[in-house]
């Protein structure tokens, strides 16, 4: 048995020896009103003839009932009071209180929090995430209100992530109040006949008001702050708008949408085009890349299949005119006419903020607008960031928004291809053009691709590019680009540690190519839209709380201008949270969720995962355990010639509770739904090994994970006896 383990047996079993002591002496009886009256004279007698003795042996016994959570803390406070007088009372009872109080808090703390965070950490974020922020206000309201026992709050803030400092000093203050009544009826002990006459209906009222005093108070300084950050501003007495939406993305579609279906009145103002990144330039025309691009490879693989493999032919063209019109086919769903049919005004213009009401719209076909709303969401969105590289411009840079109109006028694909970034756009559109026949050099600086994911996940990452005809130059770093004549040239330095020193060996290497693919990373949208004359906080993204609003309470952002994901699912996510906040955030308002959110690289094999992978569980002193199941023993997949990768998923220690998900195969990111619905109703393995699954389906994947894991956590002392039950039974 550890030592740590010991010691906690060893305190809590003085603790239970201490307080069976108590009851076995019939020490309760004496912390009663009757044994508090009957024995007022003699306690007298022995104070006057020991005081200080008397004194300290109370402040003593005060701390010891307070810490055991015993019985007759009031009785005692009655005592000062009787004993020593208004003010010595008051003295001795404030700090022994608040002692003992915070002994309690202690032993807690260090026989329970450990055993309740590790059992039900998760569903208690938020509480300790409140108890950082707010913790002190939270135990000083409580401490005012003697409704709820003080022993009871003891116990519970030491589960908190609280500091003692802070329990310690709120709680001294917090129950001054409440020693001053008790101690003041105890000097009139003699005129009392039962606790009754302290702990009167009006009392208690009067208690009850003053713990929701602070509340009154909280509320007082919210609405003061805002005058004070809206004061420079003159707002209008009426509005033109329930809502404005900026941006006709993923964020802003789904934010006016939840708008229009509550009747309020909506205005959605786009720029450009509807639907956003994700219709015209992201997820969208890359999906439909990577299927042809996929395609090709079959068929470039057909021996896989029994076929005979023959070198695809196609028109790079006509592959590009597929992108464009699957886009068209699609973009209906986001149009102005199906947005305006559901009841949202929408207005093609450029937006910006000319106060915390106020839209002027530059409008497309000339003119302006200004509409007034009662709140507005900003959904600008993100773009692609060029690094500011010596001679970028002179060999003209294509990024993931403009490659489809640019490759819409090519015949043919760009022979010689170099791919910026090794993050998942840059490996999809590396493997994609590589497969349909460019010879595809990928420049990442970091040490491997795809960096957030888990070593072993990267390794395969970069061995499917690799296997596709991407040339993969992981740990380079690009210095400049160079053009020399019709010829266009990278330069790149290797960066490689030499074995057992921190120096780094750096070797310049020049690669020529046609054409240049920058996938280093999207920026937030935030210029241009009136946030820097109103002072709206901005770094990377718009800075924005819990609820989504920034500095001021009526301004939301969402999407990838708030991040700290940019998804499209993440993006329709937070519309939620903005949207409803915006419109009924005087009644109630909701903290935007990211405890479950799934995301997929979709290259082939493609790149799955939920929570947290071995890497982030390592990063923050996460405990785990791993159960990996390979995809290569799966029927279907056998039978799919699909039989690569594997299904990893981290749980509790010694619990099926799942932490988090990574899945690398084919169709992972449709495989990954059944543990992102089972994480986000706390469903655990056992749950998914007790579902039948469709034989053969890609899906029982996911069950044989859960087997794994059943076969890893088998109880074998109970099966030793089961053994011995059949040897038993076969006589």
């Amino acid at each position: 048995m550890q030592p740590n383990m010991m010691k906690k047996i060893l305190i809590l079993a003085i603790v239970l020896i201490l307080i069976a002591a108590f009851f076995m002496f019939d020490l309760h009886h004496l912390l009663t009103f009757e044994g508090l009256k009957s024995g007022q004279a003699e306690f007298e007698q022995i104070r006057s003839d020991f005081p200080f003795l008397v004194a300290f042996g109370f402040l003593g016994i005060y701390i010891l009932v307070t810490a055991l959570s015993l019985p007759g803390a009031t009785i005692m406070t009655l005592a000062a009071g009787a004993l020593f007088g208004f003010a010595w009372g008051v003295v001795l009872v404030s700090f022994a209180s608040t002692l003992g109080a915070t002994l309690a808090f202690l032993v807690s703390r260090y026989l329970l929090r450990d055993i309740i965070q590790a059992k039900f950490g998760d569903r208690l974020q938020a509480i300790n995430s409140g108890f950082e922020k707010e913790g002190a206000f939270y135990l000083f309201t409580l401490r005012l209100v003697p409704l709820f026992p003080f022993f009871v709050i003891n116990l519970l803030m030491g589960l908190t992530s609280i500091r003692t400092w802070t329990y310690y000093w709120v709680s001294q203050v917090g129950m001054f109040a409440a020693t001053l009544v008790y101690v003041n009826a105890g000097t009139q002990l003699a005129q009392l006949d039962s606790l009754s006459g302290i702990l009167s209906p009006s009392l208690l009222a009067s208690f009850t008001l003053l713990g929701v005093f602070p509340l009154i108070i909280k509320r007082f300084l919210s609405g003061l702050k805002k005058r004070l950050v809206y004061a420079k501003w003159e707002k209008p007495k009426s509005f033109d708008r329930n809502l404005i939406v900026i941006g006709g993305g993923a964020a802003g579609l789904v934010s006016a949408y939840i708008a229009a279906a509550v009747k309020a009145k909506v205005t959605l103002i786009e720029s450009h085009k509807m639907g956003g990144d994700c219709l015209n330039y992201g997820c969208v025309p890359s999906k439909a890349l990577i299927k042809s691009a996929k395609l090709a490879q079959q068929i470039r693989q057909a021996e896989k299949y029994g076929l005979e493999a023959v070198e695809p032919s196609f028109s790079f063209r006509k592959v590009m005119a597929r992108i464009h019109k699957i886009i068209a086919e699609i973009e209906p769903h986001d149009s102005v006419e199906r947005y305006t049919g559901l009841g949202v005004d929408v207005v093609q213009g450029y937006a910006q903020l000319i106060d915390p009401w106020t839209v002027e719209i530059k409008l497309n076909d000339g003119g302006t607008q200004r509409l007034t709303a009662r709140s507005i969401v900003i959904a600008a969105g993100a773009k692609p960031f060029i690094p500011p590289l010596p001679g970028i411009d002179q060999v003209g840079c294509l990024t993931s928004d403009t490659l489809w109109d640019e490759f819409a006028k090519y015949e043919e694909v760009p022979k010689r291809m170099i791919v910026l970034g090794g993050g998942p756009i840059g490996c999809e559109l590396a493997q994609s053009f590589s497969r349909l026949g460019s010879k595809v050099t990928q420049v990442e600086m970091l040490g491997r691709v795809m960096i957030r994911e888990d070593e072993d996940v990267s390794a395969f990452a970069k061995a499917a590019l690799e296997s596709s005809g991407v040339n993969v130059l992981t740990d380079h770093k690009a210095l400049r680009f160079e053009v020399d004549g019709e010829r266009k040239f990278i330069v790149v330095e290797h960066q490689q540690k030499e074995h057992q020193k921190t120096e780094r060996q750096k070797t310049a290497q020049r690669i020529e190519f046609d054409t240049l693919i920058c996938a280093v990373g999207r920026v937030a949208r935030l210029q241009g839209y009136g946030l820097e004359a109103l002072g709206v906080p901005t770094e990377r993204t718009v800075v924005t709380n819990d609820y989504l609003e920034t500095l001021y309470p009526n301004i939301y952002a969402a999407g990838d201008v708030a991040g700290p994901y940019q998804f499209t699912h993440t993006a329709s996510h937070q519309a939620w949270y903005a949207a409803v906040n915006a419109l009924f955030g005087n009644f109630k308002k909701f903290k935007a969720d990211y405890s479950v959110i799934p995301w997929t690289t979709f290259i082939d094999p493609e790149v799955a995962r939920v929570g947290i992978n071995e890497q982030e569980a390592e990063a923050q002193g996460i405990a785990y355990e791993t159960t990996r199941y390979g995809i290569d023993d799966l029927d279907r997949a056998i039978a799919d010639s699909a039989a690569e990768g594997f299904v990893k998923v981290l749980t509790v220690p010694g619990k099926d509770k799942i932490l988090g998900v990574t899945i690398v195969g084919a169709h992972a990111g449709e495989l990954l739904t059944e543990y992102v619905l089972a994480m986000k109703h706390g469903l655990g393995l056992n749950k998914i090994l007790g579902t039948i699954h469709t034989y053969p389906t890609l899906s029982e994947a996911n069950k044989y994970a859960a087997g794994e894991w059943k076969r890893a956590h088998a109880p074998e002392k109970l099966l030793v006896w089961v053994e011995r039950y059949h040897t038993w039974r076969r006589g």
